[in-house]
């Protein structure tokens, strides 16, 4: 290890500190540590901000004092190192006898203190010029370079340097914002090798020196920061987004900054309907049950996200809806014609699973065209399905249950207003389906972990009353017996059912004492 002398100067007091720096074959060069810089203006924050009075102190005051002429002479200097600048003035005070309490040495101010560090790049001794970097709060950075150095890496010292016709001898660099990175930046002028010393920097340091490189035009540097940022994995997407708009302004200007863009966007001009279509396959498809209600999680969240975009995606979805109901009709015929005895007891477990399965998909996929405001058309097509409705009653409830939970998120989307199918398709809807939900309903309380009692009654509670009145005389009526005997193993609709009863007998009766009321103040003499 070699060392640089870091100088630093304060009211004509010079303190030499080392710091250990890199020896590279080209010489001497490195940056201070970060820390050197951070202490420097940590100090002057210290230095510059007001102490606040103390009181004095009593113990000093009672403590008893010995007097001046008893006083041993001693050789330890102040600490302080404060001087006076009047030596006759101790010869002008009389000699005090009686006791007095010491007064604290006021401390010199040092708000306009200069504060420089010296940096010398190269071999010692060697360099024929000095650039000063001149930082906020008066920080002052002096760095001893090579001319040629400069020339031959930067178009900005070119220009500076040559256009001078006698040589400088110093350079000034007013309004420097990081004066760290820019030394930084210079010391990789020293340096050959610039990718192994860009291995151990972070991201957000190297678009820092980028950007010092960038004002320098300093184009080797910039591209080594370019390779960098192409290679090292990125953190999150606010760092994602400040190195693409780092090196975007740089397309065209033969830096190579493509490799960087091509990772965030591609030549498409807008994703693929059959990737997406690919990736719904792959999920519905999956045997893994961890992997595929983990997956299902991030598709759904994701397109909650970008709900807008994407709009050609409902027809890859509606095509994953249709594979997935023509599956589920055929376990169940399957289900179906098979005997009772043991050697069918496997197959009709695997089908139970296979119906679970696709109930499970088809519900997801009902989630997601809810979330997208596309459902209606699903709502036509569930109505649509007496024959599945008539085989769901052959099966045992066990293996059937998980399809009344497509029919119970339908009603809750119609109940919140997130589908708005046609008249028609609401009576078929309850119609077709709401026995079947009726008849399952115990077990969906039990056995589906994401069924919420209350919210599907208040759906289907809303749904029935979107219909006729008639129509709701006729569906509540039907719940009635069905609740009488049930009890808790029925959905209680029993706010549904209030409603409809106002509806019906008191809403007539207020009407026509209104009417009455109105046709009496008409006849009234004047």
């Amino acid at each position: 290890m070699a060392e640089i002398r870091l100088t630093r100067v304060e009211q004509g007091q010079t303190k030499i500190k080392n710091v250990p720096i890199a020896v590279t074959p080209e010489g001497f060069w490195c940056c201070p540590s970060p820390a050197v810089f951070q202490k420097s203006i940590k100090v002057q924050n210290t230095v510059n901000k007001p102490r606040p009075s103390s009181p004095p102190n009593k113990s000093n005051i009672q403590k008893k004092q010995v007097p001046v002429t008893e006083k041993r002479p001693t050789s330890t200097p102040l600490r302080s190192g404060v001087v006076s600048e009047n030596p006759s003035a101790a010869a002008d005070t009389p000699a005090v006898s009686a006791p007095v309490a010491p007064e604290r040495t006021p401390r010199p101010k040092t708000d306009h203190l200069p504060r420089k560090v010296s940096i010398e790049f190269g071999e010692p001794g060697t360099s024929d010029m000095k650039v000063i970097l001149l930082g906020k709060q008066g920080f002052c950075v002096k760095l001893s370079v090579h001319r040629n150095v400069l020339v031959e890496n930067s178009s900005f010292f070119a220009k500076k340097l040559l256009e001078e016709e006698e040589a400088l001898p110093c350079l000034e660099i007013d309004d420097c914002e990081n004066a760290e990175i820019y030394v930084e930046t210079v010391g990789l002028m020293y340096c050959k090798d610039m990718k192994q010393r860009m291995i151990k920097q972070s991201v957000p340091r190297v678009l820092r020196i980028l950007k010092v490189a960038e004002a320098l035009g300093f184009n080797q540097c910039i591209r080594s920061c370019v390779q960098y940022l192409e290679a090292v994995p990125w953190d999150g997407d606010d760092e994602e987004e400040k190195v693409v708009s780092s090196i975007l302004h740089l397309q065209g200007e033969g830096i190579g900054v493509t490799p960087i863009l091509k990772r965030v966007s591609s030549n498409a001009s807008a994703p693929s309907n059959d990737t997406l279509s690919q990736i719904m396959d792959m999920v519905l498809k999956s045997n893994e049950e961890r992997g595929r209600r983990e997956m299902k999680s991030i598709v759904l969240k994701l397109l909650r996200e970008n709900n807008s975009s994407l709009p050609s995606c409902n027809e890859a979805i509606y095509n994953s809806c249709r594979s997935c109901l023509n599956a589920l009709v055929s376990c169940f015929k399957q289900a179906t014609e098979l005997d009772s005895d043991d050697s069918t007891i496997a197959g009709k477990e695997t089908l139970a699973k296979q119906i679970a399965l696709e109930s499970d998909n088809l519900t997801w996929l009902l989630e997601i065209l809810a979330d997208r405001q596309v459902a209606d058309d699903f709502a036509i097509m569930w109505a649509g399905q007496q024959e599945l409705a008539t085989l769901h009653g052959k099966l045992p409830v066990m293996s059937r249950y998980h399809v009344s939970c497509i029919t119970a998120r339908l009603f809750v989307g119609i109940g919140r207003g997130q589908l708005l199918p046609s008249k028609e398709t609401r009576q078929m809807l309850l119609k077709t389906w709401l026995q079947p939900l009726i008849n399952d309903y115990s077990w969906l309380q039990h056995g589906c972990r994401s069924f919420d009692r209350k919210v599907v009654e208040e759906g289907i509670g809303r749904t029935i009353l979107t219909l006729p009145l008639e129509d709701q005389q006729s569906i509540l009526l039907s719940w009635l017996g069905s609740f009488l005997k049930a009890g808790d193993n029925c959905p209680n609709l029993q706010r549904a059912f209030e409603v409809w009863w106002r509806r019906t007998f008191v809403r007539p009766y207020v009407e026509s004492q209104g009417n009455s009321l109105h046709m009496d103040n008409m006849i009234a003499p004047k």
